[in-house]
């Protein structure tokens, strides 16, 4: 088996926030999400029925909840948002690609 590098072969067009997924089985979801400069439009939340744990690699983001706290994350920062708690992407680096890990379970 040859490793493969989270690091390696970022995308170069980052116009729109980039998502890949990494594993993806009937019990959990690893997903590599790359972004820059990006957010989660104004009026939507997410709302997911999996428990989502999350691990910020590189860069710098803001989370921000429904009920109005926000956690601010920096590589190396990891979170476990439980389903259903609604969030979203308030903020991420717009001078260095945010990398992202997102592990997604039920």
């Amino acid at each position: 088996m040859k490793p493969t590098n989270i690091l390696a072969a970022l995308p170069s067009d980052l116009r729109d926030e980039v998502f890949a997924d990494i594993v993806q089985s009937a019990a959990v979801r690893i997903e590599r999400i790359v972004s820059l400069g990006h957010c989660s439009p104004a009026t939507g939340w997410y709302d997911q029925s999996e428990h989502e744990w999350v691990l910020l690699v590189q860069g710098r983001a803001v989370l921000a909840f429904e009920d109005g706290s926000r956690c601010e994350l920096a590589a190396g920062d990891y979170l476990n948002i439980p389903a259903h708690v609604r969030h979203r992407v308030a903020w991420t680096d717009p001078e260095q690609p945010t990398i992202w890990l997102a592990v997604f379970y039920r």
